[in-house]
């Protein structure tokens, strides 16, 4: 039995499948809000409740956002603040009382897709995040791609290529640079990218709903995101020439990106053909948990 753990801001989801990848079991949890310990605690108890339930004991991997940090041991660039700087893996290995494997949730992500999702049977996979923020895995030949600094995938921390003249600085982002991929592909950064008309503030999501109404306004920020997408995205065929790239995230709903931003990259991509396939997760959500599980099967 394989069980998956994906720790978010507000709530820890836990998983049971089967080595063919069947779920047999499923439960989130309100994740204690800036308690450690009570963080570890609520981990080890909903694996406790999964292994009664079902009788026998399984492997535990373990989703996060952050990673662990190569040279410390502790992690690191967690929006779960509370996490950071924790020896994470240490500590709930003893809690849990088994070696357990934890990976960032990009990557988890990556890896379910790849395993059984809409990239399956894939050589190399690049599974994006787009929502609040900006995040990617690495998955090639079906294991999962680390690096040295645990930073592979980290696209969104990169600055937007090609940047026009009035791309430049860009916004400041909170990793203290001005014009990472992430202020400008985010769904923020979509809102941000929408002009400042009287009574009108936009998130993502109604802007998709206004150019959909026909909406100038709106579409032509969309036709913007859109080619910062496929330049952003053009940067990576050019490094990593994957089979497919996974759009999962909020952002990753937005139906016309799959077929537009193909239709742009090529000018982009160092190559006189594309074959890159751009698809959505087939687990959407749940990809960073039944990633975690599949961890162990690597």
């Amino acid at each position: 039995m394989l069980i998956g753990i994906d720790l978010g801001g507000t709530k820890i989801e836990g998983i049971a499948m089967s080595d063919d990848g069947d779920e047999l079991f499923r439960k989130r949890v309100p994740t204690p809000a800036g308690d450690y310990r009570a963080t570890l605690q609520s981990i080890a108890d909903l694996v406790s409740e999964i292994e009664s339930s079902l009788n026998q004991q399984g492997s535990v991997g373990i989703c996060t956002p952050g990673a662990i940090s190569p040279a410390t041991g502790l992690l690191k660039n967690s929006n779960s603040v509370c996490m950071n700087a924790k020896p994470v893996y240490e500590d709930l290995s003893r809690v849990l009382n088994r070696n357990i494997r934890i990976a960032n949730d990009a990557n988890c992500f990556a890896l379910s897709e790849a395993t059984d999702g809409t990239a399956a049977g894939e050589d190399v996979v690049f599974g994006v995040i787009v929502g609040t923020g900006t995040g990617a895995g690495v998955v090639v030949k079906g294991h999962v791609l680390g690096g040295p600094n645990a930073i592979a995938g980290e696209w969104g921390h990169n600055p937007l290529p090609w940047p026009q003249d009035n791309e430049r600085p860009g916004s400041a982002c909170y990793c203290g640079k001005h014009g990472c991929i992430e202020t400008w592909l985010s769904g923020p950064g979509m809102s941000r990218d929408y002009p400042d008309l009287p009574g009108q503030t936009p998130d993502a999501r109604q802007i998709v709903v206004l150019a959909g109404e026909g909406e100038e306004t709106a579409e032509l920020c969309l036709q913007r995101y859109e080619d910062r997408m496929a330049r952003s995205l053009a940067h990576v065929i050019n490094i990593l020439d994957p089979d497919v790239i996974v759009l999962g995230g909020g952002m990753g709903n937005i139906d016309r990106l799959y077929t537009n931003v193909p239709k742009l990259w090529g000018q982009y991509v160092f190559s006189d053909r594309v074959d890159t396939k751009l698809v959505p997760p087939k687990f959407g959500d749940s990809s960073g948990v039944r990633g975690a599980a599949w961890l162990w099967n690597e």
